[in-house]
């Protein structure tokens, strides 16, 4: 019990560096982007747009980018799922008493996929 516990808490640190390591590259992309100079102390309308716009952006496409992992980690689970109950995985069973579901839609077993079919799944 300890060491699942150990494990959750050590899950949560590599979780909370992956977030801070996204925020770091987010700010440091944008603020190159929108801040062309530091001569003044605060930004000026332009530049806050533009972080704004930048951040929002970002924040948008990581979005995007998470259920589109998230629907394809499913589509993952429910193929093995399906592959498990295949004949080869039941010996001495008929292939004619062996059920197998279809797919969800847009789910490919064989083949790759481009960085645009995962997205428009999404």
């Amino acid at each position: 019990m300890e060491q699942q516990q150990q494990q959750h808490q050590q899950q949560q640190l590599r979780n909370l560096q992956d977030f801070l390591l996204v925020c770091n590259r987010m700010t440091e992309l944008c603020f190159q982007r929108c801040v062309p100079s530091l001569c003044h102390r605060t930004l000026d309308a332009e530049e806050e747009a533009c972080l704004h716009s930048c951040a929002g952006k970002l924040i948008h496409s990581n979005h995007r980018l998470l259920a589109a992992y998230v629907h394809l980690m499913l589509a993952l689970v429910h193929c093995h799922f399906l592959d498990s109950e295949s004949p080869s995985f039941a010996p001495g069973v008929p292939a004619e008493q062996i059920r197998v579901e279809k797919a969800p839609s847009g789910i490919r077993k064989k083949g790759k996929w481009s960085l645009r079919q995962q997205m428009d799944i999404a």
